[in-house]
């Protein structure tokens, strides 16, 4: 299970908050539906395998395990398709015309998103140890075994949610700051190193009434529950302040 942090686990607590960020970036309940619902939306799985008789019966498998499959030819043609908005992962065969498996998942270095499964008819350790080293999360070796295949996707789907999830709560808590002004963000800063209200004001040179305003003003456009909130933000922001004296 992956630890948990200010959205990922299920508790109410968290997804409220979590839903006030999401409206704090999108600003209207619409939106913000589209958002949190996203993730549970039917999974891709796309197969990129220069075999057609393997491409039609992985289509088949996978859409009778209730996922939509999407099938490439070469590793061209599927990095020129438009990158997912729901969860996915990529079935990838190593030896493809044009770039191989390899050379694809090098492309993908970003796409965090998307987990990797490698499949291959003649795989090496050495391929493999590249692949996994890499961030693929399975090397397999035709002929597939079903159950064997549908773990592993099932496992990537999830990976994905998560990711997808994960990103969306961070867009959310950019977008929150984005709206704090210049001062705002100073104070935001220094109450996050731990700095009381007055020592703040003496590090800005503003009076102990006016930090406290700015204060609140950051819990609001934050979204911020209370401090603890608020500091965990800001490390998910990279925010980093060193008191001046």
């Amino acid at each position: 299970m992956p630890r948990c942090g200010w959205v990922s686990c299920a508790g109410h607590g968290h997804q409220k908050r979590y839903t006030r960020a999401i409206y704090c970036a999108l600003g209207d309940r619409r939106s913000v539906a589209q958002v949190l619902t996203m993730p549970d939306a039917t999974p891709l799985v796309f197969v990129v395998d220069d075999d057609i008789s393997v491409r039609e019966s992985l289509e088949l498998l996978i859409k009778s395990a209730g996922w939509q499959p999407e099938t490439f030819a070469s590793g061209q043609d599927f990095l020129a398709h438009p990158r997912a908005a729901v969860p996915c992962c990529l079935l990838l065969d190593v030896t493809l015309p044009g770039f191989n498996g390899l050379e694809v998942q090098r492309q993908l270095v970003e796409r965090t998103e998307m987990p990797i499964i490698f499949i291959t008819g003649h795989g090496d350790v050495p391929m493999t140890v590249q692949a996994m080293k890499a961030g693929a999360i399975e090397f397999l070796t035709k002929p597939l075994k079903d159950d064997v295949l549908l773990d592993a996707i099932r496992g990537a789907i999830e990976r994905s949610r998560l990711a997808h999830r994960v990103g969306a709560e961070m867009q959310a808590i950019k977008s929150c700051y984005q709206s704090l002004t210049g001062r705002e963000r100073e104070v935001m800063a220094l109450v996050v190193a731990g700095l009381l209200n007055k020592q703040v004001g003496g590090e800005l040179g503003i009076s102990e009434i006016t930090v406290k305003a700015h204060r609140g003003q950051v819990m609001r456009k934050m979204k911020a529950d209370s401090l603890p909130d608020l500091v965990t933000m800001a490390a998910r922001l990279g925010l980093r302040s060193t008191p001046r004296h």
